[in-house]
């Protein structure tokens, strides 16, 4: 999710003087309404077009709720790498935004040849009851088509899929990075935490009633800021030396607010429980989070962790990420930490973080598993 530098950080109360008291029944739904009306005011009613993929790909696997794409360059007999994009508001071609902004392309120029993505697809009707476990149940069926153990990178909302998927499945994975990820809301506070702590869950269920059934993202971008990004804020999250104003920039600007532009449907099953189980109650580092029948214990990892934070994040706060390091049990020599001097879309996008920051973590995840040690 995109989040403009220059927006104050979204809240629900004001738009209802009495919002503080606000629980359920009839409140709740009038706030959630306004919520809408604003969200939706404006909109022409057109969907914004896919973006196209940078990076050459194929698609090895298709289900209803997720395409596997394939980034493999040459032989495919190094160990496999699944990059676990967001499914948030955004589309995950955030991972291959546009050339010198490519996550992708920076991981295979490190050397990870056998390179996979998670390109999750918006939700339809018919999905409208999925919730968490769905997920991570495509999620193991597409680590089994690669080829267990996977080495796994986890960018925001699909780092913390990604640290239950491990725990779950402890064989499965053998290293894991999480990027930007919210994993101990408790830690600190972020925008995103201080507007899960604020809002009324009942406001959440009155947006997916509304929504029958879905959160449609097109409506939660005219809430949360715009299909059309500022220039200097372009500028900043792309770490780009080009002028704005040149053609080069231009190209840039354009391939941004398509990502930006386009946007996915949610389950509504899916996203309260994100906003009740992760946000609200803290569930996964409070050790009650139970994922395809079992009670997720983090204790239970000990693979090697890499954590890499943004030191400006607008919608994670890094200690929310760091808390890892005391929920796992990976020895302290298998743990690594990096802060990038960036926001968190820069993490992935940004010029700078892409050549400073990520070829060390792919260079990580080709040594054997006794890794270096930890580092801030």
């Amino acid at each position: 999710m995109y989040d403009p530098a220059a927006r104050p950080s979204p809240s629900l109360a004001f738009l209802w003087p009495a919002f503080a008291a606000a629980a359920a029944g009839d409140m709740a739904s009038l706030v959630a309404r306004r919520l809408a009306d604003l969200a939706v005011g404006g909109a022409d009613g057109q969907s914004a077009p896919e973006p196209a993929w940078t990076t050459p790909n194929t698609v090895d696997l298709e289900l209803n709720t997720v395409r596997l794409r394939d980034f493999t360059i040459g032989s495919d007999e190094q160990r496999p790498t699944l990059l676990c994009a967001p499914f948030a508001l955004h589309g995950a071609a955030v991972a291959d935004l546009a050339t010198g902004h490519s996550l992708v392309a920076a991981l295979q120029r490190a050397g990870l040849r056998h390179l996979f993505l998670t390109d999750w697809r918006s939700a339809t009707s018919e999905m409208r009851f999925l919730g968490i476990d769905d997920y991570l149940a495509d999620l193991n069926v597409l680590v089994d088509a690669i080829g267990a153990p996977v080495d796994l990178i986890g960018l925001c909302q699909g780092g913390w899929m990604s640290l239950i998927y491990a725990a779950r499945f402890p064989g499965k994975v053998r290293k894991l990075v999480l990027a930007g990820a919210p994993i101990d809301i408790a830690a600190a506070l972020s925008a995103l935490s201080k507007l899960a702590e604020s809002s009324p869950l009942a406001i959440y269920r009155e947006l997916v009633r509304l929504g029958d059934g879905l959160l449609p993202g097109r409506s939660v971008l005219k809430f949360w800021g715009s299909d059309q990004a500022d220039a200097d804020d372009v500028r900043q999250l792309l770490q780009t030396d080009q002028a704005i104003g040149s053609p080069g920039f231009a190209l840039l600007q354009a391939a941004f607010d398509t990502w930006n532009a386009f946007t996915v449907d949610l389950p509504g099953t899916f996203f309260l429980e994100c906003v009740d189980r992760l946000y609200k109650r803290n569930e996964l580092a409070a050790g009650c989070f139970a994922a395809l029948g079992r009670t997720i214990d983090l204790a239970s990892v000990t693979i090697p962790v890499f954590l890499l934070a943004a030191r400006d994040d607008e919608l994670v706060a890094p200690q929310q990420l760091f808390a890892v390091e005391q929920l796992v049990r990976t020895a302290p020599q298998h743990l690594r930490k990096a802060i990038a001097p960036c926001r968190h879309v820069g993490l992935f996008t940004g010029k700078r973080t892409l050549e400073d920051t990520w070829p060390g973590i792919a260079h990580w995840l080709r040594e054997g598993p006794a890794s270096g040690a930890a580092m801030e």
